[in-house]
């Protein structure tokens, strides 16, 4: 069989995508013409499904947390309790007698979580360990899926299953997530653009900081317009013969008409972790300080660095999980591309 030339397979597939895609340059798109059904749960209802389906195979996932954590120790390593301590020093001789009420106390525990939590305690990883980081990251991120998809499946598994059969699309992940890295380029100039007006002086007033943060605000948007089927994509690549440029079209067309309410949906699992972790680590920080008060021996036991591994393992299988239940509801809608 001879092949199409490149031009008309090129063409082909362009006439193809324009007619999947009604959205066109300089025309306006009617409703009727975009309008796009997707039932979803509620905010909260979703939320608690997606708990629900962990608590429910919680031996599973905690075996699985195990692992990241264990894998993680032996080739990243953790956060540095000798910075953490360093930090915590500086607060209380530098904060005098604002941080000595109650509200004082929480205070310093939010200021030192928020600090933590964004990696302000984290040791300079090496190339081999951020590689090595990565990888952990993606292999926990196929095998939850893995699991899920097969649990949902009606599938007795293991974690050891997972651990056996989710890591074949390694390949096709890493390229998709890399994708994912490039499409947050213009946010990430938007920051480094903050900054460098920040130290200039840009940003105290007139017409150039306004033409700033519209210049900011878009580029921030054009990131988040990108990964929203990027984090669809994620899921679909795992699929066995799937190849990652073709999740990326299928993600694509399964968001067209949806994204802004996908969109919402990533945006809500954001907040419920950050919500969840400073919950968590707020108390265990204030409990933590008032201990290595009275006990200066234990001062050297890292339990903040202990405990953001333990939340960045739960992390990583609530998002997967989350991503993954919210993909199947959409798939679930088999509505048209609009």
């Amino acid at each position: 069989m001879i092949k199409k030339p490149l031009f008309s397979r090129t063409t082909k597939r362009l006439k193809a995508f324009v007619k999947r895609r009604p959205h066109h340059s300089f025309r306006r798109t009617r409703r009727r013409d975009y309008a796009r059904s997707l039932k979803l749960p509620g905010y909260f209802v979703f939320t608690n499904y997606v708990f629900k389906t962990i608590w429910a195979h919680r031996k599973t996932f905690a075996c699985l947390t195990l692992l990241y954590i264990v894998l993680t120790l032996i080739m990243v390593g953790i956060a540095s309790q000798d910075i953490y301590s360093a930090l915590m020093g500086a607060l209380n001789s530098t904060g005098g007698d604002f941080f000595s009420s109650g509200f004082g106390e929480i205070g310093k525990a939010s200021l030192l979580f928020v600090t933590a939590a964004t990696g302000g305690i984290s040791q300079n990883l090496t190339e081999a360990q951020q590689i090595y980081a990565g990888f952990i990251t993606l292999l926990t991120w196929m095998i939850s899926i893995w699991l899920l998809r097969n649990i949902l499946a009606g599938h007795k598994v293991k974690m050891r299953d997972g651990l056996y059969n989710a890591g074949s699309p390694i390949v096709s992940t890493f390229i998709v997530a890399l994708v994912f890295i490039i499409q947050l380029l213009p946010l990430a100039l938007a920051l480094i653009g903050y900054s460098a007006a920040t130290a200039t002086g840009l940003l105290t007033g007139g017409v150039e900081a306004m033409l700033f943060w519209v210049a900011a605000g878009l580029l921030g948007l054009l990131s988040i317009y990108w990964v929203t089927s990027t984090f669809i994509a994620l899921v679909i690549v795992t699929l066995p013969g799937m190849y990652p440029f073709k999740a990326l079209k299928v993600a694509g067309d399964l968001v067209i008409g949806r994204r802004l309410r996908i969109m919402l949906r990533l945006f809500w699992m954001l907040a419920v972790t950050a919500v969840s972790w400073a919950i968590v680590m707020i108390p265990i920080i204030m409990l933590d300080s008032w201990v290595k008060t009275i006990w200066v021996a234990v001062e050297w036991i890292p339990t903040i660095p202990i405990l953001l591994l333990i939340l960045g393992s739960i992390t990583i299988i609530w998002v997967s999980s989350y991503v993954y239940l919210l993909y199947r509801k959409v798939v679930a809608d088999d509505a048209d591309p609009a």
